[in-house]
């Protein structure tokens, strides 16, 4: 395994960096579902990098599009009048896909920067209605909503919102699995107080945890009900990790007042995220001249260069017929990995909705050995697939792109990796 021995100056993100900073793995290339380190050795991408490599690496055709983009205008403003084609061309294949009527797009930077956008839009949304005190936002235990101040004021995960000191106020989480506690929560604020509700259709970083039947019907209706905008982060479900294009399709009678997206969106390879906003919330700001200005965006938003490599993606995904495949491969996966729920070490095997799945350690095992979930982690990456650790469990979200062979390939190195224990 490649290392680097040194101490970096290079501050990773989630690291503990007093060993991380000694013992760097060095990926150096990336070709279709496998990566490799300094050294040459390969590894399969069982996590497609960080939930977002659906087309895998090292595809010509995206590179081709963005080189061509650079050379012709690589980066410009689009604040206030200013625009490109293909910032204007993405958003619109966005808003042709949504699920929702003459939808908005609002681009920015990546997920983070889309949740800080959709909450603020909330926000907002409530104060042209002449409800201003509509600022409270809900959302669940184990969620995970990026890592800027909106994010994680929201987040469901205890580790990622401590330490920091005081949040954003007006924002509260409910157990991820119950309608009745979310129902409750908005009587105890006040429906008349409540301006958003934020829903992974399927928790990823919290747990790959799926929702139960009729969960989200019965959010989209609780909103519905109490005039709650529903905002639907779908950055880690969108573009075939769920088998359609924004992940919330699969339950067909939910219309979201707003999307989340990013990573599938370029698969990755440049930074790229936004809002889709419905027609209810965006038309006040596209009426008459004249009107509301949302006094908000990221210096690259609408980047050219960024919005070219999400073009060449979306024509991939349609040229290949990629999006269906997160729900073909969803059975595929769950069968490869239920025989491991028979292994000791294994308390629960999460999976069945979308190509990704979770195997969680059993409290035992984890009671036994604090590091267990490292260890699972190094001993699948030492049989070649890499894998990645959650808080007592580790996830899988491969590459769209896979075959029967690498998801029995995953499945081989994860009960290598739980026999290390």
């Amino acid at each position: 395994m490649a290392t680097h021995t040194t101490t970096t100056a290079f501050w990773h993100p989630f690291a503990d960096m007093a060993a991380v900073s000694r013992q760097e793995l060095l990926i150096e290339r990336g070709e279709g579902v496998y990566v490799f380190d300094a050294e040459g050795r390969r590894y399969l991408d069982g996590t497609a990098s960080l939930w977002y490599a659906n087309l895998g690496h090292g595809r010509a055709e995206i590179a081709d599009a963005v080189a061509a983009q650079m050379k012709r205008l690589e980066a410009y403003s689009t604040f206030g009048e200013f625009s490109n084609r293909p910032a204007n061309e993405l958003c619109a294949a966005l808003a042709a896909r949504a699920p929702m009527e003459d939808a908005r797009v609002f681009l920015g930077s990546g997920g983070g920067d889309a949740i800080d956008t959709a909450a603020k839009i909330a926000r907002r949304h409530f104060v042209l209605r002449g409800q201003p005190e509509r600022v409270h936002l809900i959302s669940r235990t184990q969620g995970y909503h990026g890592t800027h101040g909106f994010g994680t004021s929201i987040g469901g995960i205890e580790a990622n919102t401590s330490n920091w000191g005081p949040l954003v106020p007006g924002t509260s989480s409910v157990p991820y699995d119950s309608l009745p506690a979310l129902e409750e929560e908005i009587r105890r604020v006040g429906p008349d107080r409540v301006a958003a509700f934020f829903c992974e259709p399927v928790i990823g970083a919290g747990g790959v945890l799926p929702p139960p039947d009729g969960y989200i019907e019965g959010v989209a209706d609780l909103c519905a009900e109490h005039g709650i905008l529903l905002v639907i982060d779908a950055v880690i479900c969108a573009f075939g990790r769920l088998g359609t294009w924004f992940g919330i399709e699969r339950w067909e009678d939910v219309k979201p007042d707003m999307i989340t997206f990013a990573k599938g969106v370029t698969s990755g390879y440049l930074p790229l995220g936004g809002v889709i906003a419905s027609n209810e919330v965006a038309a006040p700001f596209f009426t008459e001249p004249g009107g509301p200005i949302l006094r908000h965006g990221a210096t690259y938003a609408g980047h050219p260069t960024c919005c070219a490599a999400g073009l060449a993606t979306i024509e991939l995904y349609e040229r290949e017929d990629v999006i269906p495949r997160g729900r073909l491969l969803e059975g595929p996966l769950r069968d490869a990995l239920a025989p491991l729920a028979d292994h000791p070490a294994v308390g629960e095997i999460r999976s069945g909705t979308g190509l990704l799945a979770a195997v969680a350690l059993s409290d035992e095992a984890i009671a036994n050995d604090a590091g267990a979930v490292a260890k699972l982690v190094a001993g699948a990456r030492e049989a070649g697939v890499i894998v990645r650790p959650l808080l007592g469990a580790v996830a899988i979200s491969p590459p769209l792109v896979i075959e029967q062979e690498h998801i029995d390939e995953i499945a081989t190195a994860v009960r290598t990796g739980l026999d290390a224990l």
